[in-house]
């Protein structure tokens, strides 16, 4: 017996080899076939039979079946599954329990238990759950998709239900971290400047609490500006690898959503004992920065200080006093409230203008804030366009942490770096060859030269060609957190390297702690090895925290408008996306993306053509729409299941 199944074993395992075979991912559909993209390349068709074995975003192994010439496979052994831990929402139909995932592409309703971890507790149909799969069809001796409840996240009608579960679903925190210990300043073998007589002021957001930078600016003798600015200093209170410390470095930043912020330090530390407060002397970490009259940095001094703040100052009222004085309700009342604010308006576009000649800017798009009442509910969506005060803060801040990238590179030859190679190495040569089709010569060594790609991106910024900035983009890569010095591209620059809110990210935790190496060699530092160790889980949170904003706010968007789509209400909006799919759109007015399928954008649909490669719609061979265009959309649809917004383009269109 055990000869002849060892003899049908190999039999089927020759068979197996014989026939046809390729690995891939499936991608699920709104029907019932699907596709695999393989990695051979090619998109393969599954048929609905076999699709009630798989999930979307298994990678299987798979017959590939040829018929007519037509090709379809058959997944039959499963690599990997798409899905292992997840949110779902209870299904409770006839006694039974089952779960189904909350994931667009994902619809199945699983067969579920309730875990250890659950005890007790009781789950109710509807109910917000994190589970576990347990058993998946394609795994050996497995017949069917079963899954586990691990835990509750919230119940169906749960006021705070679009931030609990989608903290939970990227793994978030979903507090503030507590600490009950009582905070002293430690004794880091630092000599403290004492600057509490120095007229300093913050300019923030008239919520904000984590105050975490303030300024003090003076016009030189000779000319241009000294900046001095003060950031709070929380590694004076948290030693390394403390409690606070080690969940500090886990959570990497605070999580800012709307109507509620999860931050990284506890709120007794982020709000309160470090947050630089009007008449409230603080430790801090300061740099005096040297800037001339055109705009370069000539000199900087970093240096560990005592300060009182003289004025909390918010954007809306400075702006106004500098932009329309006339018609303004406040005025600067501390000393030499006057003279800096305008010092640092003339710093500002100063600086500005040097950026534009040197580097690179970002063009002024808007931030968009929500207004909710009590019960998470959006009153409103409000456009905040960037006005001088924002300016001015952030000159200031480029401004620090350009020197504290110089520094460290000097002093330490280490720290936490931002690093963008603007063009992706591995599609320079793909990049080069776009740019010759528009009459661009680039070759791909020069796409790697800092100094020749700010000045072509300075030339595409100033062609105003929207489609050609876009395309470019394409081809860009992301910025990521290195160890040792390297340039950000993005902005033009050889070096940047944060510090001015170690409030609300570790990363300038930790180039605090390396500065202060420099400034006593009592102060406590990190080996080079350590620092590299860092930036993988800081990249990583990063990313999170910045999915996390996006789905809430996706979330809050859909429920916002949902009465618009039911109406179909026109917006003006911006081409950011096109894809085989259709067009993805940006709506000015409130930030909400919108996407418009291939199908609403003609009657006919064959007499579309959409070039994804190009960013290009053509309708009966008429080139239609590009990449940065403008269009009026109607919004038909906001699908809460999916946090998505349909449209199409209006009739005038």
């Amino acid at each position: 017996m055990l000869q002849n199944n060892s003899l049908l074993a190999q039999l089927k395992q020759n068979l197996r080899s014989q026939t046809p075979r390729v690995t891939g991912t499936i991608k699920a559909t709104d029907k019932s076939y699907g596709f695999m993209d393989a990695d051979d390349g090619n998109s393969y068709f599954v048929p609905p039979p076999f699709m009630k074995n798989v999930l979307h975003g298994d990678r299987v192994e798979a017959v590939l079946h040829t018929e007519n010439e037509r090709q379809s496979v058959e997944p039959d052994s499963l690599l990997e599954p798409g899905l292992d831990r997840f949110i779902g929402r209870v299904r409770k139909r006839d006694g039974k329990l089952a779960v189904t995932p909350d994931h667009p592409s994902i619809r199945l309703a699983m067969n579920a238990r309730m875990g250890k971890r659950m005890g007790d507790q009781e789950v109710a149909d509807g109910d917000w759950v994190e589970a576990r799969l347990l058993r998946h069809p394609m795994k050996p001796d497995d017949k069917s998709f079963f899954v586990q409840i691990e835990a509750l996240i919230a119940p169906k009608d749960a006021a705070d239900v679009p931030w609990r579960v989608t903290l939970a679903r990227h793994a978030l925190e979903q507090a503030s971290p507590a600490d009950e210990a009582p905070r002293t300043l430690r004794d880091e073998g630092l000599e403290r400047e004492d600057l509490t007589e120095v007229p300093f002021f913050t300019i923030d957001s008239a919520s904000t609490q984590d105050m975490d930078d303030a300024l003090s600016i003076i016009e030189r003798p000779e000319g241009g500006w000294r900046l001095t600015v003060a950031i709070a200093d929380p590694t004076g209170y948290i030693a390394p690898n403390d409690p606070v410390d080690r969940e500090a470095r886990q959570r990497a930043f605070t999580v800012y959503l709307p109507g509620q912020n999860v931050t990284m330090l506890p709120e007794s530390l982020a709000n309160d004992l470090c947050s630089l407060k009007e008449n409230e002397q603080r430790p801090v970490l300061a740099c005096d920065i040297d800037i001339a009259a055109d705009g370069e940095l000539t000199g900087h001094r970093f240096f560990a200080a005592t300060i009182c703040s003289k004025a909390r100052l918010a954007y809306d009222k400075v702006s106004a006093w500098i932009e329309t004085p006339e018609q303004a309700d406040w005025a600067p009342n501390f000393e030499r409230g006057a003279e800096q604010l305008k010092a640092l308006e003339a710093m500002t576009l100063a600086r500005y203008q040097w950026r534009l000649t040197h580097a690179l800017v970002f063009g002024d798009r808007p931030d968009y804030a929500f207004e909710l009442d009590e019960a998470g509910n959006v009153l409103a969506i409000h456009a905040e366009h960037r006005h001088i005060s924002q300016r001015m803060i952030e000159e200031s801040m480029i401004v620090a942490n350009v020197c504290c990238a110089r520094h460290l590179a000097e002093h330490v030859g280490h720290g936490i770096y931002n690093v963008h190679l603007g063009i992706a190495p591995e599609k320079r040569e793909a990049a080069a060859e776009f740019l010759a089709g528009q009459s661009i010569n680039a070759t791909a060594e020069q796409l790697d030269q800092l100094d020749y790609f700010t000045a072509l991106r300075r030339d595409i910024d100033a062609s105003g060609n929207l489609w050609l900035e876009a395309r470019l983009r394409r081809f860009q890569g992301y910025v990521n957190m290195t160890a040792t010095p390297g340039p950000h591209f993005g902005m033009g620059l050889d070096a940047y390297a944060t510090w001015t809110s170690p409030i609300r990210k570790y990363g300038d935790m930790i180039n605090h702690r390396l500065i202060k190496q420099t400034l006593s060699g009592q102060a406590d530092g990190m080996p080079a090895a350590e620092t590299e160790a860092e930036t993988e889980h800081l990249t990583e949170r990063r990313r999170l925290n910045r999915m996390a904003e996006r789905d809430v706010k996706d979330w809050l968007y859909v429920r916002f408008l949902s009465d618009d789509a039911a109406n179909a209400r026109e917006f003006a909006a911006e081409i950011m996306d096109i894809r085989r799919g259709g067009m993805r759109v940006r709506l000015p007015e409130n930030g909400a993306t919108v996407f418009l399928p291939a199908s609403s954008l003609h009657s006919d649909r064959d007499a579309v053509a959409i070039d994804d490669k190009e960013g290009m719609v053509t309708i009966k061979d008429a080139l239609t729409w590009r990449l940065g265009d403008t269009l009026t959309i109607a919004l038909t649809e906001a699908r809460e299941e999916t946090r998505s917004l349909v449209g199409r383009p209006a009739a005038s269109e």
